[in-house]
């Protein structure tokens, strides 16, 4: 399973330690783990391996084992069922000694940060203002709605019984929390890995509201993220063509602060939001059409 992570054309890979591994096997997976960072070619995604949780008596050994054998091919640590800013202090610090004993520069490993339980989403907000390391914040709808108790199995997906989106508040204050503080927000995994359209809706569902994109549990989901989660030619070449309108409205003639395109109004915000999404296609390697 570990040699197929390289072959999957996705921007972020991790190697997992948690819920993967049975509770008899976590210490043996911990070499495993370090052989398949080393002996892989990753290219250019990042890389990251999630370890367990500090209410479990593994954390600790998981990041001294892995990030002082893996070398610095290793960019991240993913923190699952986060409760409280004081875990992520707590991993910081850990990673500042390892790196220091190992000889890696201080600050190299970034943290990911999961949100799993009513108590994470309660202290979300300083948990992403917790450390410099901290590069992401992860929803994970699965245990999460296991800690809120809620009756259904769906784990995130659509109840049809209620009138509404029952993740909204989640979404939204995690996605909050993130912003304020510079991070990536990811949406977690979809369950049902053979519902390709099912997927495709839950991916708009969090694109919509500004999520820097989701979870893949499958080969085939990967190929969904990327074109829902990248902007369209058609949206590329006109945040590029907003972009210049305001440039000249605002550089010549009466120097206008807002200015007509087409029938829509443009002023410095839709600047802003243009910026945002030729900076994001940019990333994907794309090419304005009529450049």
């Amino acid at each position: 399973m570990l040699a197929k992570g390289p072959t999957i054309p996705a921007d972020m890979t991790f190697l997992d330690l948690e819920d993967a591994v049975s509770p008899l096997e976590k210490e043996a997976a911990r070499p495993k783990v370090v052989e398949a960072i080393k002996s892989f070619d990753w290219g250019e995604r990042v890389l990251c391996v999630r370890v367990n949780a500090w209410d479990t008596e593994w954390t600790a050994y998981d990041v001294i084992e892995v990030v002082s054998e893996a070398g610095e091919r290793l960019d991240e640590i993913m923190l699952p069922k986060v409760q409280s800013a004081a875990e992520v202090v707590a991993l910081d610090l850990l990673l500042t000694q390892v790196e220091k004993n190992c000889g890696l520069p201080i600050g190299h490993i970034g943290i990911e940060a999961q949100i799993e339980t009513a108590r994470g989403l309660i202290n979300v907000e300083e948990i992403c203002a917790a450390s410099r390391r901290l590069e992401t914040v992860i929803l994970g709808p699965v245990d999460f709605s296991a800690s809120m108790e809620m009756p259904s199995l769906a784990g995130g997906l659509q109840i049809p019984e209620y009138p509404g989106d029952y993740f909204h508040y989640v979404f939204m204050k995690i996605l909050m929390a993130g912003r304020a503080n510079g991070l990536q927000v990811i949406d977690g995994p979809y369950v049902k890995v053979r519902d390709s359209e099912g997927f495709r809706d839950f991916c708009t569902r969090t694109q919509i509201l500004g999520f820097d994109g989701k979870w893949a549990l499958h080969p085939d989901q990967v190929t969904i993220l990327n074109e829902v989660f990248s902007p369209s030619q058609e949206q590329f070449d006109k945040a590029w063509d907003v972009l210049d309108a305001y440039e000249k409205a605002t550089t010549e003639g009466d120097r206008k602060g807002a200015v007509m395109f087409g029938d829509e109004m443009i002023d410095e915000a839709s600047r802003k939001v243009a910026i945002k999404l030729v900076k994001k296609g940019e990333r994907n390697r794309m090419v304005r059409s009529n450049a």
